[in-house]
């Protein structure tokens, strides 16, 4: 159990996080900041904290407008930013397309941390996740172990729910892993893919698993549009819980998080989604994976994205 935990944002993302650390007793105290009207945050921790009696929960939930509520987080959860939302006309904003907007809304979040917690570990899920992550990252300058982005361990849960389903078997039999950037080209690792320690294949033809990787690849979109308002927010909060749990356990847990590569995979410099070891300490290893050609070849495409949306994110910041 943590001293603190501070959430960014009281939005859908944010509320279910504030419930789940109560109910799981991961922190004594809970700080939630939301600048939103009337007053979100402060309104969402008091119904909690109302009903914690109930869960025998002797945690203090606290929420407010402004940073001062998240002085001396160990630990700061980042979901702050403008949800993809369908249109009147039915498309869905990418979210690149959200990156002016989130980038200001960055800008706000790391001040604050800077100022009330500089030495907290950040988990960040806002979007669009990699370069809202390295945004952070020129703002903040943390130990690269201190401060990464939730987006492989929901990508991979969901390309483990697509085969658990496609196989007839449960979840708890499927390991896989989805690296590379969070957006459409994102990459599932195939040839790691196992049901019970066999291969993906012994048990899903090729043509389905291609179109389970498609799916995957486009399934934060496909829950946008049957929700028509927000995007997804359960799925994610339990994505993020499962990083903060290995830290705060100290498992030294193996997942995929997107990471600052300082060479590894041949990468400098960038946020991509790779395989860690996660504890107490944050990002304890990166785990450099054997790719198979072809999955080589798709993972620097997807670096490509991901170099391509950090320089929009340095030439929007330095004007």
């Amino acid at each position: 159990m943590l001293n603190k935990i501070a959430l960014i944002g009281a939005g859908n993302i944010g509320g279910v996080l504030i419930q789940e650390i109560v109910r799981r007793r991961l922190a004594r105290n809970v700080a939630v900041v939301d600048v939103k009207e009337p007053d979100l945050a402060k309104g969402k921790a008091l119904d909690i904290a109302e009903g914690s009696p109930v869960i025998s929960g002797d945690i203090k939930v606290e929420g407010a407008k402004q940073y001062d509520v998240i002085d001396g987080a160990d630990m700061v959860i980042n979901t702050a930013g403008v949800p993809r939302t369908r249109r009147p006309d039915g498309t869905i904003p990418t979210r690149e397309e959200l990156l002016t907007t989130n980038l200001k809304i960055t800008d706000a979040v790391s001040g604050g941390i800077q100022r009330y917690c500089p030495k907290a570990l950040v988990i960040s899920i806002a979007n669009p996740l990699d370069a809202i992550v390295f945004r952070l990252n020129m703002n903040l300058k943390p130990p690269r172990e201190r401060l990464f982005g939730m987006a492989g361990v929901l990508d991979s849960a969901r390309y483990r729910y697509f085969v658990a389903e496609a196989a007839g078997v449960s979840v708890e039999n499927v390991e896989a892993l989805v690296l590379g950037g969070h957006g459409d080209n994102m990459l599932p690792i195939r040839s790691a893919c196992r049901i019970a320690g066999m291969p993906v294949e012994k048990f899903v033809s090729p043509e389905k698993l291609d179109a389970i990787e498609e799916r995957t690849r486009k399934a934060g979109g496909e829950v946008v549009k049957l929700l028509g308002v927000g995007s997804a927010f359960v799925s994610p909060a339990w994505s993020a819980l499962e990083m903060a749990e290995a830290i705060i356990f100290d498992k030294k847990k193996i997942m995929a998080a997107s990471t600052l590569l300082q060479g590894e995979y041949g990468v400098n410099g960038l946020f991509v989604g790779v395989p860690v070891i996660l504890g107490a300490n944050g990002v304890e290893k990166v785990i450099e994976m054997e790719l198979t050609d072809k999955e080589k070849s798709a993972f620097e495409n997807s670096v490509q994205s991901v170099k391509q949306t950090a320089d929009e994110v340095i030439a929007m910041t330095s004007k």
